[in-house]
């Protein structure tokens, strides 16, 4: 449980997660562990007060407030003077990351396995929310949110909000854990947490690391868009190095190896030698495929999951040296391992 409670932490402030201690106390099941660790990522979000920020609303009202949307006006009310389409930026607490803990909150409170001492204190967050909208019922876009200096102290909690909110009431899909309804997505997490412990590995090698990297085009016309998982950036400039995570290997009918076709492709896009796929170890082996005419070789890494945290670390450290020094080395094949769910 901890071990899964520090990925999803490191995700979302490597910073703050580094050491691996996760506050999940005795909890040994996902959901009961997982409304603790929220409740904590909240309480310290709330801890300095709630946040507040502009909020940008458009809408009919029968009074001038901020300005008039003048083409709206017309358009839907033929020259009359009332009611009045308006625009205007407004200062408080209904703000999207206040919406999304407060769904987050709601979300959890009707769950029976939540412990009832945690219960309380998420009706007491709860409370101090209650200026910030609820999110509608059955709708599965989020608010959108963008990291930044104020709204730092929020960032874990509104990490684990939307793992929260993501959760579906019945399923139960392959990759994923489900308790009492709640359910998830470890493939997801698994994606998000190597991308993240990359992208800091590599910060000691200079560069910059662009995560769902976006510019990269597959024809010279820029007409096939692709978003590789992560591309390191040299000091001048270039792409020095491309990397996919991936928690079980991409098998659809028909294209048993479609993760080493897509890794082929960003490598031929990014005029780079090297492509790396990190899977979690039990479903893909450690091996290097050298592709016959192209001069590309493609690394899968498999990543030890039920290491402590320090450990697993180490091994991200290792294959950002291989992707930054260019020599692509991942570990020699040992053969094909037992695919087995990995131990959280």
């Amino acid at each position: 449980m901890r071990r899964l409670f520090f990925l999803i932490g490191y995700a979302a402030d490597p910073r703050v997660h580094r050491d691996g201690e996760v506050d999940v106390t005795e909890h040994d099941e996902v959901l009961p562990a997982l409304a603790h660790g929220f409740e904590r990522a909240v309480e310290r979000a709330l801890r300095q007060g709630v946040l507040q920020g502009y909020r940008h609303t458009e809408e009919t009202a029968p009074v001038v407030r901020g300005r008039i949307r003048e083409a709206d006006q017309v358009k839907r009310h033929h020259g009359r003077a009332f009611p009045v389409e308006i625009a205007y930026d407004d200062y408080g607490t209904d703000i999207p990351e206040n919406r999304l803990l407060r769904g987050a909150v709601e979300r959890l409170l009707p769950l029976d396995r939540v412990p009832d001492d945690v219960r309380r204190r998420l009706r007491h967050h709860r409370g101090r929310l209650l200026d910030a909208q609820p999110l509608k019922h059955g709708v599965r876009e989020l608010p959108r949110w963008r990291a930044g200096r104020l709204n730092h102290r929020y960032q874990p909690a509104l990490r684990l909000a939307e793992t929260i909110l993501r959760g579906s009431s019945v399923e139960h899909g392959a990759g994923r854990v489900s308790v009492d309804g709640y359910l998830v997505d470890t493939h997801k997490i698994f994606e998000d947490f190597v991308c993240v412990a990359l992208r800091e590995a590599l910060a000691q090698h200079g560069g910059r690391a662009a995560l769902q990297a976006r510019g990269v085009h597959l024809d010279e016309d820029r007409s096939v868009a692709m978003r590789p998982d992560l591309v390191w950036y040299g000091d001048e400039g270039g792409p020095r190095a491309v990397a996919d995570a991936k928690y079980k290997a991409q098998k659809p009918e028909g294209f048993p190896d479609a993760d080493l076709y897509q890794m082929l492709a960003y490598c031929t896009a990014l005029g780079l030698p090297d492509g790396h796929l990190v899977y979690a170890r039990g479903y893909e082996p450690s091996v290097t495929h050298r592709v016959r005419h192209a001069g590309i070789r493609i690394h899968q890494h498999a990543l030890a999951l039920d290491r402590p945290p320090g450990e697993l670390l180490a091994e991200i450290a290792v294959i950002a040296r291989s992707m930054a020094g260019g020599t692509g080395d991942a570990p020699v094949r040992r053969g094909p391992q037992a695919a087995r769910e990995p131990r959280w």
